[in-house]
């Protein structure tokens, strides 16, 4: 087993990059571990919608990192207090969903710990009945990750805040997150320790398991094509976001002006078609607006860009342009009960 030192980076994209980086570049003659430990991000699974997982609102206002892995499963949210390994081998069809086989030796170090932890269900580990580690697999066909959350300390109410989605009015064909009850590691630990701690407790574990561990430091040329890769792929749009299933949205409000109903179907993350209908009067036929839109990415900077010269008082009314760029792409209003 081979440790690989990720120099203590805390930017998501550039750790899920390495990890891709290791799984498809180094020596299959070994097995790898890596760990690494995110700043505030929520990392989508390779198969879902992200803005069926995402407070985009809470997002761009906290300015977390919304990154895309390679691997199925949920969404999870990443913070300093949360601590993330992955195992790189050599593919068997015996390993692939094998999630007992990679989470065995974390669980027996945690129990160590006094952590009654314990696998249940496919990919969760639990204690006392919360979820305290998440876990997922990718495969190339010869080589395969395992990787998995330990959630030591991380912050459980922006976890909720995060992941608490706003638009609702949603239709798609990703793979949706069950949100389970959670807890940290650190409420099961008799004294408290922080994350750099337990990663050393954690890995000197591992250690003891393999006697033939040794620590492998990416030398200069293998850093600048992990970089690369985060740059064509982990930090772009097209993946985080362009990546999504297809999926359509139906938003409609009822203004002074009269009702606006919108049918917007995205594909690619670009939008595919897009209509609007209601009661409302206007000098300009819509039709103007709908083509405006038809292959803009479905994001909100863009749409607002393309919107920018237009007046949109001439197809709606006395309609501020805030009111419609917030039907197109803002939160749903919830009702006070």
């Amino acid at each position: 087993m081979v440790f690989i030192d990720n120099e203590g980076i805390n930017d998501p994209r550039i750790n899920l990059a390495l990890e891709e980086y290791a799984l498809r570049n180094f020596d299959p003659a070994n097995d790898y571990l890596l760990f690494y430990i995110n700043e505030p991000s929520i990392i989508i699974g390779r198969n879902q919608n992200t803005l069926e997982e995402i407070n985009f609102d809470y997002v761009e206002e906290n300015g977390l990192h919304v990154v895309r892995r390679v691997s199925g499963g949920g969404a999870v949210y990443h913070d300093f207090g949360n601590l993330n390994f992955s195992f790189i081998t050599n593919h068997d069809v015996k390993s692939l969903n094998n999630f007992a086989k990679f989470t065995e030796p974390v669980i027996k170090i945690l129990r160590k710990m006094g952590v009654p932890a314990e696998l249940k269900g496919r990919n969760d580990v639990l204690a006392n009945d919360k979820k305290i580690s998440g876990n997922a697999q990718f495969s190339t066909g010869k080589r395969m990750l395992h990787h998995g959350t330990l959630l030591l300390d991380t912050n459980l109410e922006e976890v909720v805040k995060a992941l608490n989605v706003k638009m609702t009015k949603i239709q798609s064909k990703g793979h949706k997150s069950s949100r389970s009850r959670v807890a940290n590691i650190s409420e099961f630990l008799t004294e408290k320790i922080d994350v750099e701690d337990f990663r050393a407790l954690i890995l000197k574990g591992l250690y003891n398991e393999n006697e033939d561990f040794e620590t492998y430091h990416l030398s200069a040329a293998e850093w600048k094509a992990v970089h690369a890769l985060k740059d064509e792929k982990y930090g772009t749009w097209e993946w985080n976001y362009g990546k999504s299933p297809k999926f359509n949205i139906q938003r409609s409000k009822r203004f002074s002006v009269g009702e606006i109903d919108l049918r917007i179907f995205v594909e690619k993350g670009e939008i595919i078609n897009f209509k609007i209908y209601g009661d409302f009067f206007g000098k300009e036929p819509v039709k103007q607006l709908e083509n405006l839109l038809l292959g803009a990415r479905y994001d909100r900077q863009e749409i607002n860009k393309l919107l920018e010269p237009v007046i949109i008082e001439d197809y709606f009314g006395a309609l501020p342009k805030v009111d419609f760029l917030e039907l197109i792409y803002g939160n749903d209003e919830v009702e006070a009960s």
